[in-house]
């Protein structure tokens, strides 16, 4: 069995304190940093990979590919492969996708994933159905965790969370807006081969500084 800590986070393009997010990102000290709003245009690579220094993390997947979502790991794991999904783009509307990596810890193998998906009610849903089909065919142990703007009474939110272990379990403390925290965006979903030993949100001076939505972290055990 191997422990991971797994983070999520909307870092909102990165518009705020850059100094309190490298701060509270470092002092959660995750294995596997899921990302929204990360680096996606011009000089984005070297973007991301200055991102993964001050979070002294190194950049595992996603970026301009992945449309933002970027997938940062510490140096305990091992990086297999990676790819992306791209959603369809809505006229008027920001296109979107997600990104996925295939790590190695130990003895065990998984995939990560992540995605921020649309604001849009009505576009929101179909980036839902492309992106669970994505996920059902991964055959190792899946965590996934995006902000997926919505609560968790929409139907984006329960056709991705379906035969997944949502990671909070009854802890529904909100997410966003960081300044008067109201909506649970931000999740971190866990296959059944996969145990939940703990979960936050992280509300502090840093992360009220570092961004719009609060980090979650979970630690989790593959058991497979």
């Amino acid at each position: 069995m191997t422990k991971i800590r797994v983070l999520s986070y909307n870092l909102h393009g990165l518009k705020d304190d850059r100094r309190a997010l490298a701060a509270a990102v470092r002092e959660a000290a995750p294995d596997i940093a899921i990302l929204q709003e990360a680096p996606r245009r011009f000089r984005w690579r070297q973007k991301s990979a200055a991102l993964a220094r001050e979070l002294e993390l190194v950049v595992a997947g996603g970026g301009l590919p992945a449309l933002g979502n970027l997938i940062l790991v510490n140096l305990r794991v091992r990086v297999v492969t990676g790819w992306n999904l791209r959603y369809p783009l809505t006229p008027g509307r920001h296109m979107r996708g997600a990104a996925f990596v295939r790590c190695r810890v130990g003895r065990s193998t998984f995939v990560a994933g992540g995605s921020h998906l649309s604001t849009d009610p009505t576009e929101r849903p179909m980036q839902a159905e492309l992106l669970k089909r994505e996920m059902d065919d991964v055959a190792e142990p899946l965590v996934f965790a995006g902000d997926l703007n919505e609560n968790s009474g929409g139907g984006a939110w329960r056709m991705i969370a379906d035969g997944l272990t949502d990671a909070a379990g009854p802890d529904e403390r909100p997410t966003f807006p960081a300044t008067a925290a109201r909506e649970r965006l931000d999740v971190i979903f866990a296959d059944p081969r996969i145990a939940v030993l703990q979960y936050d949100v992280l509300d502090t001076p840093q992360t009220r500084a570092a961004s719009d939505h609060f980090p979650v972290i979970a630690d989790l055990e593959i058991t497979e």
